[in-house]
């Protein structure tokens, strides 16, 4: 963990022999952590419960409350590894324009704020199943996880990645998820009877926000209501519709219901436009959501900050076990940045922030620490071992009696 925080993967691009060496490691300490990381019997969700407990014991970070709703953001993140063989994953790459071989999983975290910053605390870090690797398969299972382990005060909010039909076939009673700008719907109230033919099935088609196509502009329905306020000095407006279901749905008084929410804001060219089956006021819409991007650091930190873009591991093990350590690591530094006082870059740095790469800059070269406290229970055993044999000299090793 220490040469992965103190960002030892940079200058060795990603490998972690160089790495390991780099903290101060003798080789056979380099083996013994190289085989941890691979084989060693450990489970990234208890190093996650045990994470988890130190930060809340510290009492630093205090988790943010909307309505009485803990936000809970989810989301999948990918590791790129274009030339790993038999890579069953793939994620689509903006750069490339395609899906590329990637490691790819999900992470759930609690977002909280520590001195009024947004941190999030990653509570789990989800793999596909190992008979269906795709990416659809991993969002169900994810979605089965977040539904297992929510609680009755958190409300799990989603990217445009996740679908409201998605969402509602994992059985989630209540979520908060980013649409796309062209998204419709329908009324779940039939339209008035024309007088002629059967009655209507469906609902009255409803595009919240207005487009154009072929040049003909496609107004939106006006809202079945709006609010106004003021937060940190910019006038917001939110317009609301409600009872909505899916355009493929029929009106029926058991059909899964949504409401839409269009939340404008002065700063941006185009509003939020945000689903959720429960109802919340503007600001609480806007503050889930805004929630949900503390989720996006960890990635970013692990990946850009601590060298974690380039992996050279292959073992079906390690191949998963280093990203999420990364994304523990990713975790641990921007905490740690938020709770210490920052470090300047240089003396032109003159009012540093609590970055996690600035963190990570002042721990790079740093040798691994040997100070640190120890349980009551540990202590050096004073062992007398000169005498004994070494390397392939001590094996003890027989050969094996024939038998007839």
């Amino acid at each position: 963990m220490w040469m992965l925080v103190s960002g030892a993967l940079l200058p060795s691009r990603g490998a972690v022999f160089p790495a390991l060496q780099a903290v101060g490691l003798v080789p056979p300490a380099v083996r013994r952590a190289w085989a941890a990381l691979h084989s060693g019997d450990w489970h990234i969700a208890d190093l996650l419960t045990t994470w988890g407990a130190h930060v809340v014991a510290a009492q630093e970070w205090q988790a943010t409350h909307y309505e009485g709703y803990v936000p809970k953001a989810v989301d999948t993140t990918a590791f790129w590894r274009p030339a790993l063989r038999d890579c069953q994953t793939k994620h689509y790459q903006p750069q490339a324009g395609k899906a590329l071989p990637a490691i790819v999983v999900g992470l759930i975290a609690r977002v909280g704020r520590i001195t009024g910053r947004r941190i999030a605390l990653p509570t789990a870090i989800v793999r596909p199943e190992t008979a269906d690797a795709t990416e659809r398969a991993l969002q169900a299972t994810l979605l089965a996880h977040v539904k297992a382990t929510l609680a009755a005060d958190e409300m799990p909010v989603f990217d445009a990645g996740f679908k409201i039909k998605v969402l509602q076939a994992a059985g989630l009673d209540r979520y908060v998820v980013r649409l796309a700008e062209n998204f419709t719907a329908r009324r779940n109230t039939p339209p008035p009877a024309k007088g002629k033919g059967p009655d209507a099935e469906y609902g009255e088609l409803v595009r919240p926000l207005a487009r154009t196509r072929k040049g003909k502009l496609i107004p939106a329905p006006p809202p079945d209501r709006s609010a106004s306020w003021t937060e940190d000095g910019l006038a917001l407006r939110a317009e609301y519709w409600d009872a909505l279901v899916l355009p493929d749905v029929k009106v029926s008084a058991t059909a899964a219901t949504f409401n839409v929410a269009a939340i404008y804001d002065p700063r941006f060219r185009t509003p939020w436009l945000l689903a959720a089956p429960v109802k919340l006021s503007g600001p609480a819409w806007r503050g889930l959501y805004r929630d949900r991007w503390p989720v996006e650091q960890i990635p970013l930190a692990g990946k850009q900050m601590l060298g974690g873009a380039r992996q050279f591991v292959f073992a079906p093990a390690a191949r998963y076990r280093l990203p999420e350590l990364l994304l523990l690591a990713g975790a641990v530094v921007t905490y740690l940045a938020a709770t210490t006082p920052a470090i300047p870059t240089g003396f032109w740095d003159r009012q540093p922030k609590p970055t996690p790469g600035r963190f990570r800059r002042g721990l790079a070269g740093q040798p691994f620490p040997e100070n640190y406290p120890l349980p009551a229970r540990l202590r050096k055993k004073a062992s007398v071992f000169a005498h004994l044999a070494m390397g392939i000299l001590g094996h003890r090793r027989t050969k094996a009696v024939a038998t007839a």
